[in-house]
């Protein structure tokens, strides 16, 4: 069985200089270094083992050139980390995965190949004798200090859940740790939980339930024009303290009502930040059987309101705030009528 580990994702952007600088001043990444060849330009930007790589393409022979023009700025490249690449591609190929490009060595010792995921989306296969992470890494300026990437969540056109499910198990060796049939009012959705052998690679694959009504889902496969990464979420191990140094450097969230926190201690004991502190920075919480955890989204800065981000802070839970979505559809239909008190919000 394969081992994979996150090695870095490329965003193709239109205009690297604007991406870069929106990186560094809001997210606290540092510049790691810069490619340029006659058809692209690209950035690598680092915080801590999180590897970003914006890539603008300058010429219509690069592949971000098309990428752009179909779905605007986004996830292109998740790469991922192997010990051994030409083995993991041959048994992804074998498995039904598309051979975009075959193994090969880089001048710097690297090899690589590269395998078809999900959309436009794709997945470099990289060996490296030496982990990205293993030199001293920049932390993230100001106090932000992401530490990982949590999880991708994809969207998928309806009907792909269960294919692309069988793929990434198939192909790539990842196994389902999460299910669950979310609905919210007139909406719905199906969503599943891909992860690698390793732990260290988690998909959230989420469809639309077109037996509902559309839904954000929906949204974002109509704007993006297709399947793609609908947010990246990064870990924090204090997410009230990043989210203020985040907001402080103009990174704007998405609110949450003050009468969601009024329904929360009904439902979550809370065990690390206060009610305050969450009110204040209109963090989410939630909680498993193995513990609690913290969240919050940005605003989509996106033309087409697509891609967007996540601050997650886990303390010992396991899943993914599912029962955020339910609770705080019930805090916006309070403070839509006006009610005082609604019962506690059921899983």
């Amino acid at each position: 069985m394969q081992k994979f580990e996150i090695d870095y994702v490329e965003m193709y952007v239109p205009n690297l200089e604007v991406a870069a600088s929106g990186w560094m001043d809001k997210y606290g990444f540092a510049v790691d270094g810069t490619d340029r060849s006659e058809d692209h330009r690209s950035i690598t930007l680092r915080q801590g083992p999180i590897r970003l790589i914006l890539t603008e393409p300058t010429s219509d022979r690069h592949p971000a050139a098309t990428y752009l023009q179909t779905h605007g700025e986004g996830v292109a490249d998740i790469a991922l980390r192997t010990p051994d690449v030409a083995a993991a591609f041959e048994a992804a190929v074998k498995a039904g995965a598309e051979a975009i490009r075959e193994p090969g060595e880089r001048a710097d010792a690297v090899v690589t190949a590269t395998v078809g995921g999900f959309g436009d989306v794709v997945h470099t296969l990289i060996q490296r004798e030496e982990a990205p992470d293993s030199k001293e890494a920049p932390r993230g300026r100001g106090g932000v200090d992401l530490l990982a990437i949590d999880h991708f969540a994809v969207c998928l056109n309806a009907g792909d859940l269960g294919p692309t499910v069988a793929y990434y198990e198939r192909a790539l060796g990842f196994k389902q740790i999460f299910e669950e049939h979310i609905v919210v009012g007139a909406q719905a959705m199906n969503s599943t939980v891909v992860q690698s052998a390793s732990g260290e690679v988690t998909l959230t694959l989420i469809e639309p339930d077109k037996t509902a009504d559309p839904g954000q889902i929906d949204d974002f496969i109509k704007e993006h024009h297709g399947s793609g990464v609908q947010h990246i979420a990064f870990t924090s191990a204090d997410a009230v303290r990043a989210v203020k140094e985040l907001s402080s450097r103009g990174v704007d969230f998405l609110k949450t009502p003050d009468t969601y926190y009024d329904l929360l201690g009904e439902r979550i004991e809370l065990e690390t930040h206060s009610l305050d502190d969450l009110r204040e920075t209109k963090l989410l919480a939630d909680e498993d059987h193995g513990g609690q955890l913290f969240q919050i989204f940005t605003a989509s800065t996106h033309p087409r309101k697509t891609i967007f981000f996540e601050i997650i802070e886990r303390q010992g839970a396991g899943t993914f705030g599912s029962s955020n979505i339910k609770a705080l559809y019930e805090a916006v239909e309070l403070e839509r009528t006006g009610q005082s008190k609604l019962g506690p919000v059921r899983r």
